[in-house]
């Protein structure tokens, strides 16, 4: 076993099967570019996260998970990566990683990165190198370089879609100046799709595990985790356009969910396992049931893969409680904890998400002109319940930088100022991500509400951030930042992630009831208070009134 580097967190469950940190973590998800801002540039960073390190201490997370910080064009917000083994200049330096590593540790906060595997930037080195080789080279076999139809090679090689809009594959230039070979980009055209049937591939990628895994990462999030692999032939393939853009589909997809993709992890996972400290690989696999998304955790495979048939069931009891039976029997039956969620960088905020009343696909996003936008009253009282929820399961929950200020999405971005590719792929018909991506309020004055002490913020901060900046929320028990601190901090004494669910009757359909060891835990989605049990309430998403819970609230109780 390979040693951890001065630094490294140790951890009592070294070893112990089925007691890793990972299957109870609370783990919050950074931003990093909307974290904090150290240098006035208007771009969070690393030294911002670090100096916030304390803050998160105090909310009580056991890790973070960093999306890219690697270096890149940033034509993806760092999901377009030229250099897997390097930090961005936008965000600071190696050493600016390894300060804030070491600072989370010494908190006990386990550090998780983002890994971006089915595509690199076609500024890679090793694009350019296959641009300036020829067809059937080594160089473009790296990559999916395809001779496309037609007389002359002028239609694609076939159908496919990208995730942001428009056609998945790009015809280049020869070094001679003709007409060339396509490359397939399920993403941005700038984001080419490596070949991973090629060894070379594989190796490199094995590489890049050892080097973050040296510095002292407790673990990866693994991008697009479905992916990778495409089924043989390339076949012409027609998505469902309610599946979201990630996936999601019943029918078989030829470039996502390949039964090839597991070998890929079956062979990290033993790179992993070289390692001390129980590190992890958590799978962002968008498939259409948790016993699909199970298959990326069997034993031999990924440790955690994100629940979003969860994330995805809208404020329902019964199709909450189907959701959580259908995922704690599914990664229980492969020996994995599930994990939960509800916001991240990709989705609609769910303190707005669970009051839209149109259909929005995963990946779209909201703007002014969109249909059903919520009533942000009713969005924030459900996602306060659905948090004081999802906290109680059993399991590892994750947690989106900002959603414990209650941020809601923003909608109202100027198309001047948007940036995600989904935006200007589709001619302004999807507004995209940046809704859920703006610089998050640290205090109700100063600079950016406390992101960038310049007042530079990389997209406009709405004025209701000054009310919801952490500073204010901070010693108010009402508060969304002192719900989510109770729950975590209850959720560490009753060891609720550890636990197991025994489902209550007797509460009405509205209602999702359940005890977790001594915890009586009782969701109200619907808009009728009902009467609570006899009990000392240890935490409430919202007012608990004369014995009766109001609809859209949810709470525990120590039954006496």
């Amino acid at each position: 076993m390979t040693s951890p580097v001065p630094g490294t967190l140790p951890t009592e469950s070294e070893g112990r099967v089925g007691k890793e940190w990972w299957r109870t973590a609370v783990i919050y998800q950074i931003y990093p570019r909307s974290f904090a801002d150290a240098t006035g540039n208007g771009i969070g960073d690393l030294p911002g996260i670090t100096s916030h390190i304390g803050d998160l201490s105090d909310l009580g997370v056991d890790a973070i998970w960093l999306s890219p910080f690697q270096r890149s064009p940033q034509k993806d917000a760092g999901y377009d990566v030229s250099d897997y083994c390097d930090v961005d200049p936008l965000f600071g330096t190696l050493d600016d990683f390894d300060d804030m590593l070491a600072a989370a540790h010494e908190r006990s906060i386990r550090i998780i990165v983002d890994l971006v595997p089915n595509h690199s930037s076609d500024q890679h080195i090793w694009f350019q190198q296959a641009l300036a080789a020829a067809p059937g080279s080594a160089e473009r076999a790296r990559y999916m370089f395809r001779d496309g139809k037609g007389a002359n090679g002028e239609l694609p090689p076939n159908n496919w879609d990208s995730v942001f809009g428009g056609p998945a594959w790009t015809r280049i230039k020869e070094a001679d100046g003709s007409d060339g070979q396509w490359y397939l980009h399920l993403f941005d055209s700038s984001q080419p799709d490596f070949d991973w049937t090629n060894e070379e591939v594989r190796e490199e990628f094995r590489g890049i595990l050892r080097f973050w895994l040296d510095r002292g990462v407790d673990g990866f999030r693994v991008d697009v985790a479905h992916g990778m692999i495409k089924a043989d032939g390339l076949p012409d393939y027609t998505p469902d356009p309610e599946a979201g853009s990630m996936g999601g589909e019943e029918a078989d997809v030829p470039y996502w969910g390949q039964d090839g993709v597991h070998d890929i992890y079956r062979d990290w996972h033993q790179v992993v396992a070289e390692y001390d400290g129980d590190r992890a690989l958590c799978a962002e696999a968008w498939m259409p049931t948790p016993e699909k998304t199970a298959l990326w955790v069997r034993p031999d495979e990924m440790h955690q893969a994100f629940n979003f048939a969860y994330l995805e069931t809208d404020w329902n009891a019964a199709e909450l409680r189907a959701v959580i039976d259908r995922s704690l029997a599914a990664y229980g039956a492969v020996g994995a904890p599930s994990t939960w969620v509800l916001s991240n960088h990709d989705v609609v905020r769910h303190a707005s998400r669970l009051a839209l009343t149109a259909e929005n696909p995963q990946g779209a996003g909201i703007g002014p002109d969109s249909a059903g936008l919520p009533d942000p009253v009713v969005g924030l009282a459900r996602a306060r319940a659905a948090t004081t929820l999802m906290l109680a399961l059993p399991g590892s929950s994750y947690l989106y930088q900002g959603e414990e200020l209650g941020l809601p999405e923003v909608i109202d971005i100027p198309g001047e100022a948007r940036q995600d590719p989904t935006w200007f792929r589709t001619n302004g018909e999807r507004y995209g991500r940046d809704g859920c991506r703006v610089p998050i309020p640290w205090t109700a004055e100063g600079g950016a509400y406390g992101f960038s002490e310049s007042g530079e913020s990389w997209l406009p901060q709405p004025a209701e951030f000054k009310t919801l900046a952490r500073d204010q929320q901070l010693g108010d028990p009402s508060s969304t930042l002192s719900l989510y601190r109770t729950l975590l901090e209850q959720r560490r004494t009753h060891d609720l992630g550890a636990g197991s669910i025994e489902w209550l009757e007797g509460f009405g359909d509205n209602t999702v009831a359940f005890r977790n060891g001594d915890v009586t835990v009782i969701a109200n989605t619907g808009s009728s208070a009902i009467d609570l049990p006899r009990g000392s309430v240890i935490a409430s998403s919202g007012p608990v009134d004369a014995g009766e819970l109001s609809g859209d609230t949810t709470v525990w109780i120590v039954v006496s």
